[in-house]
């Protein structure tokens, strides 16, 4: 009986993003490293699942919130730009 591959966290992502990018086929990207084509297309599903995650920290937006960005004051009218340009 033959031992299961483990793949490292980088070489799936490398394989994903090959996917991903459509230049190859998953058959032709599964040959060129010797996996199956459903391996290739799992990790490409869990690629894209997993990238609304990036943008996300401990599950929290980065960044103000939208009520802080209404908090901040209006650069135009606060300077008084805005009063010139309506005179």
């Amino acid at each position: 009986m033959t031992k299961r591959r483990k793949f490292s966290d980088q070489f799936k992502a490398k394989v994903a993003l090959e996917a991903l990018r459509g230049d190859r086929t998953i058959q032709e990207i599964a040959a060129k490293h010797r996996l199956h084509p459903t391996q290739i297309s799992t990790w490409k599903k869990q690629a894209v699942e997993g990238l609304s995650g990036v943008f996300f920290e401990g599950g929290k937006p980065q960044g103000p919130s939208e009520s802080e960005i209404k908090d901040l004051p209006d650069p135009l009218t606060d300077s008084g730009l805005l009063a010139n340009h309506e005179r």
